[in-house]
């Protein structure tokens, strides 16, 4: 099973979102999930690296809702780790 974890900003842009938002992200994030150990991901959430931002990836789980997150090191031997970034609207690449 993967790992995860928030930064700060990530954790105050989440807190601001509705709780509708918040509730469609997280059936994208259980999609993501699922998909995360064979690194395939499902075309909806359109995965792919930030430009300007090495080893940060995008992943969409709305028409305008984005979520920036990178890859950290293993907290777990052989499991993923993710680190969630940022999430919002198309605003968060200003400083994925």
């Amino acid at each position: 099973m993967p790992t995860f974890a928030q930064t700060d900003r990530f954790r105050r842009d989440f807190a601001k979102l509705t709780a509708e938002q918040k509730a469609v992200f997280r059936a994208a994030a259980a999609r993501f999930v699922a998909d995360l150990p064979s690194g395939r991901f499902r075309p909806g959430l359109r995965i792919k690296g930030v430009q300007g931002a090495d080893g940060v990836f995008e992943m969409t789980w709305a028409d305008d809702g984005r979520a920036t997150f990178e890859h950290g090191p293993a907290v777990r031997d052989g499991e993923t780790h993710v680190i969630w970034r940022r999430i919002g609207t198309h605003g968060i690449f200003a400083r994925p």
